[in-house]
């Protein structure tokens, strides 16, 4: 395949490549969180400083790309329905190369090596550096395969290729891995253990973006409450709220979200640095997963229901104007039904602004699968799922009820999907509002006021 070697860094935003009938093609799909993402505007970075082309339609590309997670069985097999699909392409031109990149390829190499015979390369979450070179085996009719983890890896020396619609808000990773091994998760298994982004780098980045027009970044990791570095010869240890504090007085017209925290580890520091500042959004994501402190232990989540009650006391009170969502695992190995029943209790007493739900979804390899047995039956786990659904739809809507009348400072992100007429955007507590279109345009802040709301939306007035 033709590929050109040692382009100077090309970093952008996707919708400025211009598709290059003399180059070769990359398209990528992306599943999963928005680390994924993340990780996907690394990789076109890559591949288009190696003299790549990036294609929108996989028809008419030469490389096939599919950024995978493994958080979940029906994560997988979408991806896997998504293979069938790719194999008919491949059959109409077999020169395609198809790759699976990131968690599942870390998590089922020898099984999509050996079994799918559509897939030339298989590359995990650390060896992004080297798809160039795998690219260029894979052409020479072998397939290939490094899903090495690194315990250095950060990517950051390199500047992504930005995959957002809107050119107004983007992702920052800053940190890889994890190394809290909850014991139903596969992520320290498919992304290996924490390590922590260069402050400076990250700085880099988010000027980088303030010239490109961006009004918003989100710091992430998979628990970015325990990043950490070193700086001085080890003298000096920047923590999260250091990191915090260095971007939002560099940076005071550029609005920062994170994401995600452990309440385990979200210090009052955080919460103190969140409050000085308004460029970082009063928005916290607190992961509860469940209520009952036997289930937490099993989980190995490191805290007790009354911990993480004293951190939804410390929020309160330090940013009372804070919104606060979470995640919840329904059906975990042995639940009863009165421990259920404290997830319930919990989460009303909170009054979560919204969240992320799930039936528990058991993962080889993980300690649960090992040592717990999976013996909450299905239909259990479903009835107990749409109990809690039911409940988060009514703190949902008492939540905005709560805003009607409210002026909010909304960051314009788009139109919105129901009307060309109107626009949306988010508020600081990264509630999504929509309003007139009038002659505002993305990127542009201004002022709402929240006269009407549905189930899911702040419906408002420029003011």
């Amino acid at each position: 395949m033709k590929r050109i070697n040692n382009i100077s860094s090309q970093a952008g935003h996707i919708a400025d490549l211009v598709p290059d009938q003399n180059q070769p093609r990359v398209y990528i799909e992306t599943y999963g969180c928005q680390m994924n993402v993340a990780d996907s505007e690394v990789v076109l970075s890559i591949l288009v400083d190696n003299g790549y082309s990036v294609s929108h339609d996989p028809e008419q590309a030469d490389v096939i790309l599919i950024n995978t997670c493994s958080i979940r069985d029906k994560a997988e097999r979408k991806v896997f329905r998504r293979l069938d699909l790719f194999d008919r392409i491949k059959k109409n031109n077999p020169d395609i190369l198809v790759g699976v990149i990131g968690c599942m390829a870390e998590r089922l190499k020898e099984q999509l090596v050996n079994n799918y015979r559509v897939v030339d390369i298989v590359i995990g979450p650390d060896a992004y550096r080297k798809l160039p070179e795998l690219i260029d085996e894979a052409g020479t009719g072998q397939k290939a395969v490094n899903v090495l983890l690194s315990r250095e890896e950060t990517y950051a020396d390199i500047s992504p290729v930005r995959m957002d619609k809107n050119h107004v808000t983007a992702f920052i990773s800053i940190m890889r891995g994890c190394n809290n091994m909850c014991t139903y998760c596969v992520v320290p298994y498919t992304r290996g253990g924490e390590r922590s982004r260069d402050p400076q780098s990250i700085l880099r980045e988010v000027d980088n973006l303030i010239k490109s027009g961006y009004k918003e970044v989100t710091l992430i990791g998979q628990n970015v409450d325990s990043y950490k570095w070193k700086e001085n010869g080890g003298n000096i240890e920047v923590s999260f709220s250091g990191l915090l504090n260095k971007l939002a007085e560099a940076m005071p017209d550029m609005r920062i979200r994170f994401s995600t925290s452990h309440p385990k580890d979200l210090p009052d520091e955080v919460l103190s640095v969140m409050s000085r500042y308004n460029n970082i959004c009063k928005h916290i994501h607190l992961p509860l997963q469940s209520g009952n402190n036997r289930i937490l232990d099993l989980m190995n989540r490191g805290y007790t229901s009354e911990w993480y009650i004293g951190r939804i006391n410390a929020i309160k009170r330090i940013l009372p104007d804070c919104s606060i969502s979470t995640d919840i695992i329904t059906g975990f190995c042995s639940e009863t039904e009165e421990e259920h029943k404290e997830t319930l209790s919990l989460m009303e007493w909170v009054g979560y602004d919204f969240a992320y739900m799930f039936k528990y979804s058991e993962r080889p390899g993980t300690k649960a699968a090992r040592k717990l047995k999976d013996d909450v039956p299905e239909e259990v786990k479903s009835r107990r799922l749409t109990e809690i659904i039911e409940l988060q739809n009514k703190l949902s809507h008492k939540a905005k009820i709560k805003d009607l009348n409210r002026v909010y400072e909304v960051l314009v992100e788009g139109v919105s999907k129901k009307s060309d007429n109107d626009l949306f955007g988010r508020t600081s507590q990264n509630k999504v509002v929509v309003f007139p279109a009038r002659n505002y345009k993305p990127g542009d802040t201004l002022k709402v006021r929240i006269n009407n709301c549905t189930s899911a939306t702040l419906l408002g007035e420029p003011v």
